[in-house]
Order: structure tokens, then sequence, then C-alpha cells
């Protein structure tokens, strides 16, 4: 005991004590967070594997017994979910597109050419992140209205083909680290500047433009209020307003409710498996976009 105590109270010993406990302290927090992160989704999961009468338990069952794999295949049978799926592909493979290639097409513009007034018109563009869409919903309803759009995919696809502010910032900030050399070393090869963003800038860009993707895929394929305004037939649901469709269905019974839980728990699956086999690149784009520019 004497020996440790006067390992604690050496300098150079308790510095690294006292980082030891830091470093500890630091990983039960994030653990802690972890925790409460994954806890709603533990319950959703564990839910949909439950009877009716188990999910609504107080004290509340934390494990299904017996374990009910029939809700998966009740659930996914009672309604047109290929249906669903496919509408909402439908939806947010357009607006990937028009993030991705389109936002990168406006960044660079921004980050690599010099042109009169480009600091302004990047102010502006920024400016529109601030206004709410509760302030440009109405408006929007009714120029897509006059348009005739209303009843069809095209509000929720159209307007991501000409970009996003959020995105074309993100993907600006990248493309402003990448060295100017490359793109003088190709102009004397004869490049323009369109071979210049797609045979030098865009295979450079792969880890920003996966975070803008995947971004743009968890918003889209999680939209409830823009179909929900937009959209009237039945037919054109997409995987959120079918749920919220179905949930209305089966209000009421309890096991319905857990066959419910078990369609949820089968919408936010794609998502986690297309994070977890992306998360490299994620994290990599993420980090290091935006640090200089």
């Amino acid at each position: 005991m004497g020996v440790i105590i006067r390992w604690i109270e050496d300098e150079p010993s308790g510095r690294a004590f006292t980082r030891v406990l830091g470093r500890i302290a630091l990983y039960a927090a994030v653990l802690a967070l972890a925790v409460a992160f994954a806890l709603p989704f533990f319950w959703l999961l564990t839910s949909s594997l439950k009877t009716g009468r188990q999910a609504f338990a107080v004290p509340p069952v934390w494990f299904p017994n017996p374990v009910v794999l029939g809700n998966y295949p009740a659930a996914l049978t009672s309604g047109p979910f290929l249906q669903y799926t496919l509408n909402t592909l439908e939806i947010t493979v357009p607006r990937i597109f028009g993030s991705v290639f389109v936002s990168a097409l406006v960044a660079y513009g921004f980050a690599r050419i010099s042109w009169d007034g480009r600091d302004v018109v990047f102010f502006l563009c920024l400016s529109t992140m601030m206004i709410p869409f509760a302030v440009t919903m109405i408006p929007l309803y009714i120029v897509f209205f006059k348009l005739g759009w209303v009843g069809t995919f095209l509000p929720l696809q159209v307007p991501w083909l000409f970009g996003t502010p959020f995105h074309i910032f993100l993907l600006r900030q990248f493309f402003m680290t990448i060295p100017r050399e490359l793109d003088d070393a190709a102009r004397v090869d004869g490049a323009g500047e369109l071979r210049i963003f797609w045979g030098i800038v865009m295979p450079l860009s792969k880890p920003a433009l996966a975070v803008v993707g995947l971004f743009t895929f968890l918003a889209a394929w999680s939209d409830y209020l823009g179909p929900l305004i937009y959209i009237q037939d039945t037919s054109q649901y997409t995987l959120s307003l079918g749920l919220w469709y179905m949930g209305n269905m089966m209000w009421g019974s309890l096991d319905r409710y857990a066959m419910s839980l078990a369609a949820s728990t089968a919408v936010t699956v794609p998502v986690v498996i297309v994070f977890f086999l992306a998360q490299r690149t994620f994290i990599e784009g993420v980090s290091i976009t935006g640090l200089k520019g």
C-alpha cells in the first residue's frame, strides 16, 4: 500500500495515473451515451419479436418470451411493402444524384473557379440554409399546385436536382483542400474545367461524396413530411407513409401493434446496414470535410 501511495504522489507517475483515470472516465461516458442511443433501437427490435401483450406489459419485458418470428412475415404481407419500397427508391435515387453530382458541380465553381461576385453568391446560397422549411412549405405547395405537380413525385425529386446548400458548402470546403497544382498541370495538358472536375477533383473527393450521399439517403429514406404533403394516392405511398397507414389500420389490436413494430424494424434495417458498410468512408469524410478553406 505504501508503494502505491508513493507512486501516486510521485509527479510523473501521478500524471500517468491521472491520465488513466481521465481515459477511463471518457470511455465510461462514451459507453453510457452509446447505450442511451442504442436503447430505443434495442427496444424496437425486441418488441418486434414479442406478443402484443408483452409489448405493453408493465413492468416492461426486455426480452421476448416466447420469440414470435411470425410478426415479420405477417407484417410485410399485410400491405404492399414492395410498392412502398419502389416508391421510396424512386424518390431517393434522384435526390442522391442531385445532392452528389449537381452539388459537387456547383461547389467546384465556388471553390476552384474565380469569377466576379463569387463570394456574394456563395453567401446568398448559405443564407438559404437559415430559412426554416415551415416558412417555405405553403409557398412551395402553391407553386407545385399551380404546376400540377401535387399528387406526383416531382415535388420530392426536382428541387434536389438543383443541389442543396448544405452539401454545396461541405463539398466546397473539401475541394479547397485539393492542391491547385493538379489543376495547373491538367490545364498545361489542354484539359478544360469539366475535364478537371470529372477526372481529377471527383476521384479525389470520394470520402466527401460518400458523406453527402449517405446524408441524402438517410434523409430521403425516412422522409415523412414531404410525402405527406404532396402525395395523395395510397398507391404512391413511401415506406414512412406506409408505416403510418399500417399503424392506423392496426390501431386497437395488441398483436397488430407488434406487427407494426416488426415492419418498422424491417424498414430501419437497410439504413443501419448501409451505414455500417460505409462506416469507414463516412467517418473519414466527416473528419476531413470542412477542416480547411
